[in-house]
């Protein structure tokens, strides 16, 4: 079965056969081509979407006709009713999951309240894996992702535009690590996936809006930006490979931020 780009998948077709995965925010960009690994993996994949509809539609399918299994489930993780409602669907559908991706997150969209990059980014993410540890299995795996902006927040150097979602971003991942014990008393694994900026993303586009050049700066200084498809091939391993040293997996270069 293919979806996604076949040389880009790190995942051995079968080697997820009949684990249950939700990505957060799977309709489009990253969390899609994640969705799209895992699933050509043999995993069960839950497309998680807020309004975009068609376009999680429109994966489910394709996933389905490729041979895999798929659902789409819409919620609003800003809203504990729709994440639970969310819930009650994947433990009908799928009993349990086995792998839970929080990749959904936001800030700079235009006609939101002064404090949504807040409670999206922290307050919906700690309502979102609490809700969902009682459907995660033992030996379950949790993966956050984040960027190296919002990880290193205080030595990184931000556009203003972007510096209340990394803050927020930064609040949320310190609110999960704080849970890490509990959760390893429950078998599940945690881990952070911090990325440098990653082209062809929504923030992407809007930092480089807001600040002309930033991307191709950045670049400059790192030597390399990952892609889309290449920054997912690298969660999917986050969710399958042993937890790394202080729960974190680095992506692209870290050097201008830890300096």
């Amino acid at each position: 079965m293919t979806v996604s780009t076949p040389s880009m998948n790190p995942l051995q077709p079968g080697s997820l056969s009949g684990k249950r995965i939700l990505v957060t925010g799977s309709s489009r960009g990253i969390g899609a081509d994640t969705v799209a690994y895992f699933a050509e993996a043999g995993a069960k994949v839950v497309i998680n979407y807020r309004n975009k509809e068609a376009r999680a539609n429109k994966l489910a399918d394709a996933i389905r006709a490729a041979g895999g299994t798929a659902i789409t489930v819409a919620a609003d993780l800003t809203d504990a009713e729709s994440v639970s409602a969310m819930f009650d669907t994947i433990r009908a559908e799928y009993g349990g999951l086995d792998i839970l991706v929080m990749n959904a997150s936001g800030g700079m969209e235009s006609g939101m309240a002064e404090d949504y990059a807040m409670q999206l980014n922290r307050d919906a993410q700690v309502n979102l894996l609490t809700a969902a540890v009682p459907l995660l299995s033992d030996g379950a795996r949790v993966v956050f992702i984040t960027s190296h902006q919002a990880h290193f927040v205080d030595t990184a150097s931000n556009v203003a535009v972007y510096e209340p979602v990394a803050r927020s971003k930064r609040a949320g991942e310190d609110a999960l690590r704080a849970v890490i014990p509990e959760l390893a008393e429950a078998g599940i694994g945690f881990v952070v996936v911090s990325g440098d900026m990653i082209q062809g993303t929504i923030t992407a586009v809007l930092l480089e809006r807001a600040n002309p050049g930033a991307i191709s700066a950045r670049q400059d200084s790192a030597g390399k930006l990952y892609n889309v498809s290449e920054f997912a091939a690298e969660i999917v391993l986050a969710a399958v490979e042993p937890v790394p040293a202080n729960n974190t997996r680095y992506v692209g270069d870290t050097s201008d931020f830890t300096s």
